[in-house]
């Protein structure tokens, strides 16, 4: 198609659309409408050709892709300079594509002065409700060029009395803590410097409007396992522009003649159901990512806080002869397992098994518990080095690092260089070797620091460290996946510091924190599930108390809460009663019950960790079982503080005429909407687990 004045398109989702326009002028790409069927049939809710004081039209305008000429005020996605130091890059648009099923655009812009071209790409993928996009940037000229700034796209929200933003903070321990924040003007910035996603903040925004909280919503996330950005910004208009795209951590990239960059994908969400609704277009999507290995997991157990680095065989058989007894199946040997290995100082870079701690050798190890009917699983940790390892030895190089400067130690071990092919490939091979060699149906994937020292040995520069790593860090993972198909791969990097829609689309399942206690767990588990589907929420029972919120709970809570996800257990197993091993055993059989719903039903999250009322609902996608985690929040203490009438939980999208059985109790499905489904709590109750079936 060639370029034409005014042109305009619209890509349409399951229950939405998003269209956008070239204006007369061609100088950009800018947004219509994005919301429901049929909202661009009207007046654009974001346009504005209104007077700009001081400003230029480009800052006010819902530009989807913008240069700093476009945008030299309010800001820019994208910000290119010449080698003699000159900006303002400014586009005209030449083509765009778009497919018959009007699912896929690609319009392209250049540049005359400095010959770049830029080709912003939309897929809304079929069954889903979100807009993926992404930039190609391609020199077309005879200088190099470099990219200051390398956003991936603007989103635009109409916000007229107020942008009300929700982000997700944390910490170590506390990650995925949703927060709200009012936004009547000016900015609101996260991201990430560290090389991963981070504990920090989540690469994911929601925005809508102060005056409908339980309205529309709009959902911006990035696919990018790298250090990031996201800013919102309103204008005077109320207008709120929401820049989504990597951060820059070292310095531009360089982009010589002929040369290609892809920016990675920003994906954008709407509801009309508020939060809510928007968790479940999250999830609908993420499903989508998974494709065919979507799938229930299976009931895990993992050694980790029960032996510590402490890992032998003998102990290691002991959790698992009673781990099978109770239902797991199967059974991961977390850090220690390799030679070197008794502590975090040493060990990380030699992945051999310990002969001195498997005397009759792994594979007879393995085979032993295999034999108790348990698959088997290994921690590994390999884009690190400890400096006390044969590899570290042989190989300082490898390391990121600057000439002439110390490197900074974190836990104990240095970050190896993944941008380097000989890295690469020694990360892959050794990952791929364990595979191949040993009986292995689950692999745990960590990284316990961020990269610290922006430098390569040899003083090689300037060099896109961050890109390279997360290139290579996806290439490993699809090769893995492509050549061991039936190996569950578990992302984690400290808890949930590599969490994003890149690892999504390639890890099977995430580990959200290292915490582990029940009342902290909650709110960490609440926050990720309004990003993530369950699918990919890894939980364990365990003995910890909390870090935060030290109240105790029974194990029953513990069970239920980790019913929310897929269930694992990590807790020293040897050490519980006859009576709570019988307990644990009947919970893991209910979860087998449930584990289906929870994987593809349709998601409801009650209330929250900080309300009297706190669950999740799911709904089997036929409709015939709904199933309903619900916690009891407050004190336990019996001090007369424990409601006198049952906390009622307000499902949703039930047929209000259809009738729903619990045990002898029975409910319509208006009843369980408007006045809800009762429970209970007391001191030695204070979770539930309850299976309505559809009559």
């Amino acid at each position: 198609m060639t370029a034409e004045a005014g042109q305009r398109w619209t890509l349409r989702g399951t229950h939405t659309e998003y269209t956008v326009r070239v204006p007369a002028h061609g100088r950009w790409l800018e947004l219509v409408a994005w919301g429901p069927h049929g909202v661009s049939d009207g007046p654009s809710p974001v346009g504005y050709d209104g007077p700009v004081p001081f400003l230029t039209a480009g800052d006010a305008a819902p530009i989807e892709y913008a240069t700093d000429a476009d945008r030299p005020f309010t800001g820019p996605d994208l910000v290119i300079e010449t080698s003699n130091g000159q900006r303002r890059v400014g586009f005209a648009h030449t083509d765009a594509r778009i497919d018959a099923d009007q699912r896929e655009l690609a319009v392209e812009f250049a540049d005359p002065v400095t010959g770049l071209r830029a080709t912003v790409h939309y897929r809304m993928p079929v069954g889903t409700d979100v807009v993926q996009r992404w930039v190609e940037l391609t020199n077309d000229g005879s200088d190099a060029l470099r990219v200051i700034r390398a956003g991936s796209g603007g989103f635009c929200v109409p916000t007229p009395h107020g942008a009300l933003l929700s982000h997700q903070w944390g910490q170590w321990a506390q990650e995925f803590q949703l927060s709200h924040v009012e936004l009547g003007h000016g900015t609101f910035s996260i991201g990430s410097s560290q090389g991963v996603p981070g504990h920090l903040h989540v690469p994911w925004l929601a925005v809508r409007d102060t005056a409908e909280p339980a309205g529309p919503a709009w959902g911006m996330a990035l696919a990018w396992t790298g250090s990031w950005e996201i800013s919102a910004e309103r204008d005077t208009g109320g207008l709120t522009r929401v820049r989504v795209g990597r951060q820059l951590v070292d310095g531009p990239l360089e982009l010589a003649p002929g040369e290609r960059l892809t920016l990675p994908v920003a994906t954008g969400a709407y509801s009309s159901d508020g939060l809510d609704g928007l968790a479940r277009v999250w999830h609908t999507h993420q499903r989508l990512l998974a494709g065919e290995r979507l799938r229930p997991r299976p009931v895990l157990y993992n050694s980790w806080e029960a032996t510590y680095f402490a890992v032998e065989a003998q102990s290691q058989l002991a959790l698992a002869r009673i781990a099978a007894e109770l239902g797991v199946e199967t059974f991961v040997v977390d850090d220690g397992w390799f030679v070197g290995r008794d502590d975090d100082t040493a060990g990380l870079g030699d992945w051999t098994p310990d002969p001195a701690k498997f005397p009759a050798g792994f594979d007879t190890f393995i085979a032993d518990v295999r034999a108790l009917g348990l698959n088997f699983g290994l921690w590994v940790e390999p884009e690190c080095v400890n400096p006390k390892s044969s590899l570290y030895a042989e190989h300082p190089e490898w390391v990121y690092s600057v000439d002439g400067r110390p490197i900074t130690p974190v836990r104990n071990q240095y970050l190896l260089d993944l941008g380097r092919p000989e890295v690469a490939e020694f990360v892959h091979s050794t990952v791929d070797g364990l595979l191949r060699r040993y009986d292995i149906d689950y692999l745990k994937w960590d990284f316990n620091r961020p990269r610290t020292e922006p430098g390569r040995s040899g003083g090689l520069g300037p060099l896109d460290l961050d890109g390279a790593h997360v290139a290579n860090l996806h290439r490993i993972y699809e090769r893995l996946r492509r050549d061991h198909p039936g190996v569950l791969i578990e992302a984690c990097a400290g808890g949930g510091a590599r969490t994003d829609l890149a690892m999504a689309a390639r890890a099977d399942v995430f580990w959200p924190s290292d915490n582990t206690g029940p009342l902290d767990r909650l709110a960490i588990q609440y926050g990720f599930l309004h990003a993530n589907a369950p699918h990919l929420l890894s939980s364990w029972v365990t003995d910890a108390p909390g870090l935060f919120d030290p109240r105790p709970r029974t194990l029953a809570f513990r069970f239920v809460l980790a019913m929310a996800g897929v269930l694992g257990i990590g807790a020293d197993i040897r050490a519980w009663t006859p009576a709570e091993r019988a307990e644990a055993a009947g919970w893991i059989a209910r979860y087998k019950e449930i584990r289906d719903v929870v994987t593809h039903g349709e998601v409801h999250l009650i209330g929250g960790p900080d309300q009297a009322r706190c669950a999740v609902q799911y709904t089997a996608p036929d409709e015939s079982r709904v199933v309903v985690l619900a916690w009891h929040t407050g004190r336990l203490d019996g001090a007369g503080l424990l409601p006198s009438r049952p906390v009622r939980l307000p499902l949703r999208g039930l047929d209000p005429a259809a009738r729903y059985s619990h045990g002898d109790r029975h409910y319509s499905g208006s009843h369980l909407t408007a006045a809800g489904l009762p429970v209970r709590w007391s001191a030695t109750h204070d979770a539930d687990l309850i299976v309505l079936t559809r009559d």
